[in-house]
């Protein structure tokens, strides 16, 4: 039981010599056409990371230019499909940065442990490690049988790894100590079961799991939440959509519901700074304000 595989973004120095003048033309262009045929909207994310993703989809795909990238993602489904592997490429890992994890349990989890029932929104869920992070803490606390997560991406092929749960054997003395520095309870270890290659985590885990399609670019809210987790999302937004995907979680919270950002991004200097009290200013925890 092996993770699908999922293309390498190679180091810089790596990748095709620098492009030619008209290749933020191209680029444009081919972010236009991608929304306009497949509604997949990629046109506010930030230049330097898509520039870097489009010149390797371009060498992996053999297309000498942008615009022949253009015509097979155009004329060929499954070079959308393939491109959107390049677009989407998850950098995550269970219990990524543990101290954020410590103090969504001690500072977060007390509010939560008011609630009769939970709703809680993972945005953004990649392949599902910070899914299956979230529903450990939330069964080590006793609030996973009354809460409801939904877990939801863009990609589909990262949504059906989600669904599967099954990770690399070798992540896992990593996703261990993590889950050891992030405050766990228990054996890491007794949340999976572990085959060839492949560590197969329990399923009780996800009963309470949706896994959905959405894009935080186009689509809307679609319930009100009680937590909304968006880590490491941000930062490949351009400020527009930065405070576009901030007022969806503004509108999907509840009253001073909760917010949990990635350790390079914030909230400061967008629109809705003022509409978030700072729990954890260092962990990046905010809470929707009372007004």
């Amino acid at each position: 039981m092996s993770e699908p595989k999922l293309p390498n973004l190679l180091p810089l120095q790596d990748v095709p010599a620098a492009p030619p003048e008209d290749f933020d033309i191209e680029l444009k262009m081919l972010m236009e056409a991608v929304y306009l045929k497949y509604n997949y909207d990629f046109r506010d994310y930030t230049g330097a990371s898509q520039k870097r993703r489009i010149l390797v989809a371009m060498r992996e795909m053999d297309c000498d230019t942008v615009s022949a990238l253009q015509a097979r993602v155009m004329h060929e489904p499954s070079g959308f499909a393939q491109l959107l592997q390049y677009l989407t490429i998850p950098v995550t890992e269970m219990f990524r940065d543990p101290e954020y994890w410590l103090a969504l349990r001690e500072q977060v989890v007390p509010f939560l442990k008011t609630y009769p029932s939970l709703k809680l929104w993972v945005a953004g869920c990649s392949t599902g490690e910070e899914v299956y992070s979230l529903a450990i803490l939330l069964k080590e606390e006793g609030l996973l049988e009354r809460s409801i997560i939904y877990a939801t991406d863009i990609n589909p092929e990262s949504l059906e790894a989600a669904r599967k749960g099954v990770f690399a054997l070798e992540r896992m003395r990593t996703y261990t100590e993590n889950y050891q520095r992030a405050g766990g309870k228990s054996a890491f270890s007794d949340y999976y079961t572990a085959a060839y290659d492949g560590a197969l985590f329990d399923r009780v885990l996800v009963e309470n799991v949706t896994f959905a399609d959405h894009s935080l670019a186009t689509d809307s809210v679609f319930s009100e939440t009680h937590f909304v987790s968006c880590r490491n999302v941000l930062i490949y937004f351009n400020r527009k959509l930065q405070d576009r995907v901030l007022g969806l979680f503004h509108e999907s919270l509840c009253y001073r519901g909760f917010l949990g950002l990635g350790s390079k991004e914030s909230i400061e200097f967008s629109r809705y700074a003022d509409r978030f009290d700072v729990l954890s200013r260092r962990e990046r925890l905010y809470r929707k304000g009372a007004l």
